[in-house]
C-alpha cells in the first residue's frame, strides 16, 4: 500500500448517487491543492504526465486525487491497483477488461470503475452549480432548441448545470466505443426527475449502435453546491 498524501482526505466508497449499480466501485476524496507537496507524486507512485508536470498546482493535485481515487476503485474491483495511463486524447487508459471514468471539480475527486463484462462504458462529471446569471449566459451554447423550450425560468440554473454534466458524463461514456467527438449540440436531455433519474437522446449518428435517436439513461445527484451525474452502459447494452 502507498501513503496516501496529506493533500487529500481519506478516500471515500460512498455512493453519493441515487441508484448503485452492480458491480461499479467508486472512490472519492477532498483535496487541497495549497497542501500539495513537491514530491507527493512519487510517494504516492503516480507518474505525472508532461503536460502535468508544466501545469499549475491546482492542476496537479486535480489530477493527482483522481488518479489516486481511480486506483482505489481500480484496487476494489479486483485489479492489480493499476494507476491509468492518459492516452492521446488525455482521457485515462484503463486496464484491459476494465472501465471507469474520473472527475473533479472545486476541492473534490471521484473515479467509478467496473469490469467490462459488467459494463461497457461508464461517464462521471462533478459540477459546481451554476448560479442563475451564468445559467442565462451559457444556456444558448449548451441547450438544444427543444431544451430550451423545456426550461424552467425558476429552475433554469439548475438545469442548465444538470444538462451540462450529463452532457459531460455521456460523451465520457461513448466516446471509448465510437472513437468520434460530439458536441453539446449532438445530444439533448428529454427527461429528468427530482429523485435523480435522467434519459437523454442522441441528435448525431456516431456509428451503426450509437445513432440518432438512441436514448440513454443517466443519474444524478446535488451535493451541495456540486452537482454530480453518471452514464453507465450496460455490457448488454
Amino acid at each position: 500500500m502507498t501513503t496516501l498524501p496529506a493533500f487529500c482526505t481519506p478516500l471515500s466508497a460512498d455512493w453519493p448517487l441515487p441508484t448503485p449499480l452492480a458491480g461499479c466501485q467508486m472512490r472519492s476524496t477532498h483535496f487541497d491543492r495549497q497542501r500539495l507537496l513537491p514530491d507527493d507524486f512519487s510517494l504516492s507512485q503516480v507518474a505525472a504526465p508532461a503536460n502535468i508536470q508544466r501545469s499549475v498546482a491546482k492542476r496537479q493535485a486535480e489530477y493527482l486525487a483522481g488518479r489516486l481515487c481511480a486506483r482505489a476503485a481500480l484496487q476494489a474491483s479486483g485489479s492489480d491497483a493499476t494507476v491509468p495511463g492518459t492516452d492521446e486524447e488525455r482521457a485515462p487508459v484503463w486496464p484491459a477488461g476494465f472501465c471507469g471514468s474520473i472527475t473533479h471539480g472545486d476541492g473534490w475527486a471521484a473515479a467509478v470503475v467496473a469490469h467490462s463484462r459488467d459494463w461497457r462504458g461508464l461517464g462521471l462529471d462533478v459540477e459546481t452549480r451554476l448560479d442563475s446569471a451564468r445559467a442565462q449566459r451559457l444556456a444558448g451554447e449548451i441547450l438544444t432548441p427543444g431544451e430550451l423550450s423545456r426550461l424552467h425560468p425558476e429552475q433554469a440554473a439548475l438545469q442548465v448545470t444538470l444538462t451540462f454534466s450529463l452532457k459531460e458524463s455521456l460523451f465520457k461514456a461513448l466516446f471509448p466505443l465510437v472513437r468520434q467527438r460530439f458536441y453539446f449540440e449532438h445530444a439533448e436531455l428529454i427527461q429528468w426527475s427530482a429523485g435523480g433519474h435522467a434519459r437523454l437522446r442522441l441528435l448525431t449518428d456516431l456509428s451503426p449502435e450509437w445513432h440518432h435517436g438512441k436514448e440513454i439513461d443517466g443519474q444524478f445527484s446535488l451535493m451541495g453546491e456540486r452537482l454530480l451525474s453518471l452514464v453507465a452502459i450496460p455490457a448488454g447494452n
